[in-house]
């Protein structure tokens, strides 16, 4: 198996092992141990011969790992796998999907309005000045400030909508079947939720609490890079007209009036 380390790296190395072997298939013989067999081939793999440790350290870091005797040895593998999946697809510390599975549900919806004629909405969100959270408070406060946020997008969308960890201190957010209007309430509560929940940022010159800025792209017939790059053209206008507000790519502003706070 490849030394390859990380989640990702370890699900990889698994599935090498069904790949040295041909057209590999997962069978099980009736001593119950899982083994990797060839049609090629007579040999066979016992499940013994992985080797997951690697594997399931990761998936202790996140949960409690599967124990071989509490289930049968094709539900243990597949349930090493199905963690592997979960933990290469979402970002560790907010628990959000992470960019790769941010692409995956962004080639969907651009599928889905492809065939159905509707508009794609993708909204990119930045939190306001985060280096200064890490550079004043230290980075394991940034981590938390990335936690709340985190929460706080999930507290603005429905359950059908994608809210992705994109990188650093950016989200993004895909919303199937909504029109602009939709998207901009929900780029609004965000703001208004991010003030509600005064996460502190004393260090901020646009409020003593973290806020963050919103970039809207709603367009057809559109790659998943073109729309990002809206988003993103969206998201730099915003910041420079002042932060903690959200633009559209389609020019359309909004400023939320916030309340003075003592």
């Amino acid at each position: 198996m490849p030394g390859n380390c990380g989640s990702y790296g370890v699900f990889q190395g698994l599935l090498h092992v069904y790949r040295e072997h041909g057209n590999a298939r997962l069978s099980f013989n009736l001593s119950q141990h899982a083994v990797v067999k060839s049609p090629q081939s007579d040999r066979c793999v016992d499940i013994d011969e992985l080797r997951l440790d690697a594997a399931l350290t990761l998936i202790a870091q996140t949960g409690t790992p599967p124990t071989r005797n509490q289930m049968s040895t094709g539900a243990y593998v597949q349930s090493v796998v199905d963690a592997l999946c979960q933990l290469s697809s979402h970002d560790v510390l907010t628990a959000l999907p992470n960019r790769r599975s941010f692409a995956q549900a962004m080639d969907r919806e651009l599928d889905r309005v492809a065939r159905s004629g509707d508009v794609a909405l993708l909204l990119m969100v930045d939190i306001d000045h985060f280096k200064l959270v890490n550079d004043t408070y230290g980075h394991l406060a940034g981590d938390e400030v990335l936690r709340q946020v985190a929460l706080r997008l999930l507290d603005c969308v429905r359950p059908m909508d994608t809210v992705a960890r994109y990188g650093g201190e950016e989200f993004v957010v895909v919303m199937p079947n909504t029109d602009i209007d939709g998207a901009e309430l929900v780029a609004s509560k965000i703001i208004e939720n991010l003030e509600i929940a005064q996460i502190p940022h004393c260090q901020s010159p646009v409020a003593p609490y973290v806020t963050a800025s919103i970039g809207i792209a709603n367009a057809k017939s559109v790659s998943a890079h073109e729309i990002v790059e809206l988003a993103d053209s969206a998201l730099y206008k915003a910041k420079q007209s002042g932060r903690n507000r959200f633009v559209s790519a389609g020019g359309f502003k909004s400023e939320v009036q916030h309340l003075q706070t003592s």
